[in-house]
């Protein structure tokens, strides 16, 4: 397949999203934001979702190990790397994961909390997505929304909201995410699909995708039809143009005005010759 791929910041801070695209898999991952608080690592998110990317491909170059074994592999690797830090602090930097490779005659996927891949087949569209975060603090959640993007009142909530869900993040009361232990890649969701029924496939991270889940600016059809005729940094410049129209957060309550985006747009040979 053919994989195109592109990554910008939501702001002046450095980018916390990375992807990755190779001929037989695309990897999305989306650090966790720290809304200013502790998280025990001297490195930074940006620093953990590019050792923990670079990881899963090199795990991945074996076309026989199963998704899940090669991120619990590069969990356990990037944990290594910075082992005098406090891992066991709950806001050690942690990220989503996304994961689509092609393999023999299926397609294999992997998502870990909320960065989707979204399948094009012949009769539409099939999200595969993680939603178990959006079960928990949810009056957390209510309450940050009420205040505008970026105010003091609005960081504080957020700050608030962060803090809670730090504490149940990878436990089974609460939901997980890639961050130092193995374990979590066990909990993310896997499955395949057979290659005939893929026509192409996105794996985005929730800054791209809330284009369609949240602002519904977009269906995925037209999300599509743009990365085939224009490319992923088009797509993203999309979401940027239809956030600015809204920098307060007052039509689409959000944690920033405009999040890190990632795309990776996979094309099979076939649709990519269309």
């Amino acid at each position: 397949m053919q994989v195109s791929v592109a990554t910008q910041p939501g702001g002046t801070s450095p980018n916390e999203d990375w992807v990755a695209g190779t001929p037989t898999f695309a990897v999305v991952l989306d650090g966790l934001s720290t809304a200013g608080l502790d998280t025990g690592c001297v490195h930074g998110v940006p620093w953990y979702v590019a050792q923990l990317g670079g990881h899963v491909v090199a795990a991945l170059a074996d076309p026989g190990v199963a998704l899940s074994d090669a991120l619990a592999t590069a969990l356990e690797r990037v944990a290594k790397l910075h082992q005098t830090c406090d891992l066991k602090n709950p806001g050690t930097p942690s990220a989503t994961v996304a994961i689509l490779r092609e393999r023999s005659e299926r397609i294999d996927h992997l998502v870990l909390a909320d960065s989707p891949i979204v399948l094009e087949g012949a009769n539409g569209f099939t999200t595969l997505t993680d939603l178990r975060v959006d079960d928990v603090c949810q009056d957390l959640r209510a309450e940050s929304e009420r205040h505008a993007t970026g105010s003091p009142e609005h960081r504080a909530s957020v700050a608030r909201l962060v803090a809670a869900q730090r504490q149940i993040r990878n436990t089974p009361e609460g939901y997980w995410v890639a961050a130092s232990a193995p374990e979590a890649a066990f909990h993310a969701l896997t499955g395949a699909v057979d290659q005939s029924e893929v026509r192409s496939a996105a794996v985005v991270s929730d800054g791209v995708s809330r284009l369609v889940t949240e602002y519904q600016m977009a269906s995925w059809e037209d999300v599509f039809a743009q990365l085939r005729k224009e490319g992923p940094a088009a797509l993203i410049a999309t979401v940027r143009k239809v956030e600015a129209t809204d920098p307060h957060g007052e039509r689409w309550p959000r944690y920033k005005v405009g999040d890190d985006a990632a795309v990776a747009f996979c094309q099979r040979d076939q649709d990519a010759r269309l």
